[in-house]
This record gives C-alpha cells, sequence and structure tokens, in this order.
C-alpha cells in the first residue's frame, strides 16, 4: 500500500470514529471514554490541534475543539454532558491512578 492510500484511509477511519461519537453516540460520556479508553473526544480534538500546530497551522483548543465537535464546545456541552456521579467520579480517579504507575 503506498502512503497516500494509507493517509486517506486513516483520515476516513478518523471521521468514521468522530461521526460515532458525535453522531451516532453522543450520550457516551467522555469520563466514561476516559476511564474505560484512556481517551475521550477533547483528546481527539487535542490531538488534531496538535497536528495542525506541527505544521505550521495556527490553531487554539477552542478552535479545535469546535471543528472536532462541529459547533462550539459550551453548545455540545450544554446539549449533551450529564453530570458524573460519586462513582464515575471514583472510578475515573482509580484510572488515572493505575495509568500512572
Amino acid at each position: 500500500m503506498d502512503d497516500a492510500t494509507r493517509t486517506e484511509l486513516e483520515a476516513a477511519a478518523f471521521r468514521a470514529l468522530r461521526a460515532h461519537l458525535i453522531e451516532a453516540r453522543p450520550e457516551v460520556q467522555n469520563i466514561d471514554l476516559m476511564t474505560l479508553a484512556g481517551f475521550c473526544r477533547n483528546c481527539l480534538a487535542r490531538w488534531y490541534q496538535e497536528a495542525a500546530n506541527a505544521r505550521g497551522i495556527a490553531m487554539g483548543k477552542e478552535e479545535a475543539r469546535e471543528i472536532f465537535y462541529g459547533m462550539p464546545y459550551a453548545d455540545w456541552v450544554a446539549a449533551h454532558r450529564t453530570e458524573a456521579d460519586a462513582a464515575k467520579q471514583a472510578a475515573f480517579a482509580e484510572a488515572i491512578r493505575a495509568h500512572q504507575g
């Protein structure tokens, strides 16, 4: 496989992941993703920002989030985020501790 085709396939997979997280499963909370997978939508937006910055494209955190979420982050939060209960917060804290060691 040539590099251009590989890049196209990787980009298609990223777009599918983004669509799944934004459109198909918006009810899945970032804290749940972080606890189970060690990354969330905000991580993906940050990685997008870092890739842009590495290529000399100036992009801040909020701009990257708006590109990833397809709307201002505050709007996404208002529409989709639910409060994490104590059990979710404890599971998240434990996952963070486990991955730091």
